[in-house]
């Protein structure tokens, strides 16, 4: 019997006879021989099917076979004649799983870009789209590696919360029993802050939802989060344990998936440059730099994607937009003990356009300012209120940081727009399937 293997590891089967289960990606041929293009989720292979080698009935099946159609297939693998590190099947023998009877509805056309989302269960299914959700999953495991090794350990935060993370009001708002309100998280942020107090690091890696309506290319309803928080670390420290993480993936995602980015016909050069030390700059030497370049931007203001935009076109490297004014910050960053109206926080800004993809900011550890700072930003005290005895029981300096997957993902693999780097996205006008 021949041993059931996955096609990418063909090259250490050359000359055997083994099985592969998938399906039909495409074929061509006729008369005497088809070659029929089988994937089966771990790389694509060509099945060479010779009706003077194979019975009657085996060259009927490969002529019957229409896309999609699922398979088991029994062959001998060949090096191929003229491509280095290409294997291909010589096939002896096709069991048909499933037969596809009708066309299937994503053909080998161009479709616009609503039906593709409508269709995006079977989307998912393309060469482009596999291989964003291929090095996505290289992005995640290469996050975990990256903490574990420097002492963070995962705490898992709750979805359903009783207060928004950041004062905002753009959250999904349910009845939660008896209880009142609750909220479902825009960040596991406040609560893994408590388990700094008993782990020293920790993150969390979790869907995360917002109810802003917005209908940017950076924007989604639902989307992953890894929240990171470390007991005595600083500003600075913050920056370059970020650094290190996004140099960590990269290094991995270039290692290990090189026939993906070819796929999705990825410029690698620019990720190749991607060394520590990023560049910094304050947000009052960027807005000047933005406003030199056109921007009307003003020093009081956050800055917004079309300004992300333009500076990060202009740079190599990815940008911390460091010490940005406090009062278009959240309430829990610490001030600037140099300057109190910034405050010690930075955004990560990828080149190449992409912009934002990490936020982080030292916390504030001082119990009589971040009462205050709740009271200032008219957030209720009470919901705050263990958040608060964190600071009453061995507070210590402590900072952390927050990236977006899909905008990761999305700047890794050249993807103009994230809804392609989730699997199912969800937007303010999606939610199907």
């Amino acid at each position: 019997m021949a041993t059931k293997i996955f096609i990418k590891d063909f090259k250490d089967h050359v000359g055997e006879e083994i099985l592969i289960e998938g399906w039909m990606f495409n074929k061509r041929g006729s008369g005497k021989i088809y070659f029929l293009e089988l994937r089966d989720g771990t790389d694509i292979t060509q099945g060479i099917v010779v009706k003077a080698d194979v019975s009657e009935e085996i060259f009927a099946k490969a002529e019957a076979l229409t896309m999609e159609s699922s398979v088991r297939i029994t062959g001998v693998i060949s090096k191929h004649p003229k491509f280095e590190n290409t294997y291909e099947l010589q096939v002896k023998d096709i069991d048909i799983v499933q037969l596809v009877k009708e066309d299937y509805p994503i053909a080998k056309k161009e479709h616009g870009i609503d039906f593709l989302l409508e269709n995006r269960h079977l989307w998912l299914r393309s060469p482009k789209q596999r291989a964003i959700q291929v090095i996505r999953n290289t992005i995640i495991n290469a996050i975990y590696e990256y903490l574990n090794k420097n002492n963070y350990i995962k705490i898992d935060a709750p979805i359903l919360t009783p207060n928004a993370c950041e004062g905002t009001t753009e959250l999904f708002e349910m009845e939660y029993f008896d209880e009142g309100k609750a909220y479902l998280s825009q960040s596991g942020q406040l609560y893994i802050e408590a388990a700094i107090f008993s782990v020293g690091r920790c993150f969390d890696f979790g869907p995360v939802f917002r109810a802003e309506k917005s209908k940017t290319r950076r924007h989604l309803t639902e989307f992953w989060m890894m929240d990171a928080e470390a007991a005595f670390v600083e500003h600075e420290e913050n920056m370059k344990i970020q650094e290190g993480l996004v140099c960590f993936v990269i290094e991995k995602v270039l290692a290990t998936r090189m026939e993906e980015l070819k796929t999705l016909e990825r410029d690698i050069e620019p990720l190749k440059k991607i060394q520590a030390p990023f560049f910094r700059k304050t947000h009052y030497d960027a807005v000047e730099e933005l406003r030199a370049m056109g921007s009307t931007i003003s020093h009081e203001q956050d800055l917004g994607a079309e300004d992300e935009t333009i500076l990060t076109q202009k740079y190599d490297k990815p940008i911390f937009i460091e010490k940005y004014p406090a009062e278009v910050k959240a309430f829990y960053m610490k001030r600037d003990p140099k300057d109190p109206s910034v405050a010690l926080c930075a955004d990560m800004l990828a080149p190449e356009g992409y912009g934002e993809v990490i936020g982080g900011s030292q916390r504030e550890d001082d119990y009589d300012v971040l009462l205050q700072r709740i009271h200032d930003h008219k957030l209720p005290e009470k919901a705050f209120e263990w958040y608060l005895d964190l600071r009453k029981y061995g507070s210590v300096p402590h900072s952390g940081f927050g990236i977006g997957l899909e905008r990761l993902t999305g700047w890794i693999c050249g993807i103009h727009h994230i809804r392609e780097t989730i699997p199912f996205p969800r937007t303010i006008n999606r939610i199907y399937p």
